[in-house]
């Protein structure tokens, strides 16, 4: 008598059971990559850019070109055997102002890895000219002086074909 008074109370145990495979998640693992440790043992590795290589630059260069927001250039740069003989180089950005170089206002310090004039007025302004697969670059370093004032930081560099002396594609 007390096992059939028992039954209905074992029949819910055993339905339990068999349905809580029903109502318990059995998603599938969710795999993470480990979390790294709090403090590395190595330090990141630092990635410096790459050096520019040296190379013998000769150049008769040219280049005369406005873009379709108004920003022109005029440069015209010699070298030869790194030596710089002439440099004239005018560039505006759009309507707002320009940044004007001449060689008369530089000393060439330095002729490889790149080349490099300094302005003799003590301004701390450089030219730099450097030549890589595709291009010869002109660029300028700290010449706001030589700039109309609130432009400096839109002054791009002048960028030459090496083959024709002409402006670079920059595309």
């Amino acid at each position: 008598m007390k096992l059939i008074n028992a039954m209905p109370a074992l029949l819910a145990v055993f339905l339990c059971a068999a349905c809580e495979d029903m109502f318990v998640s059995r998603a599938p693992p969710v795999y993470q990559r480990p979390l790294p440790a709090p403090y590395p043992t190595q330090q990141p590795e630092v990635v410096r850019a790459t050096p520019i290589a040296p190379h013998e630059i000769d150049i008769a260069g040219s280049c005369k070109r406005t873009e379709e927001d108004g920003f022109r250039e005029d440069a015209t740069v010699r070298v030869s055997h790194n030596a710089v003989q002439t440099l004239t180089w005018k560039l505006w950005v759009s309507r707002r102002g320009w940044c004007h170089f001449d060689l008369a206002e530089f000393k060439q310090v330095q002729q490889t890895p790149h080349i490099e004039l300094h302005a003799i007025d003590g301004s701390g302004c450089t030219l730099m000219v450097w030549q890589d697969p595709r291009r010869i670059t002109l660029a300028h370093a700290r010449c706001e002086k030589h700039c109309t004032p609130g432009i400096y930081d839109e002054a791009w560099p002048v960028l030459f074909d090496p083959r024709s002396g002409g402006c670079a594609q920059i595309r």
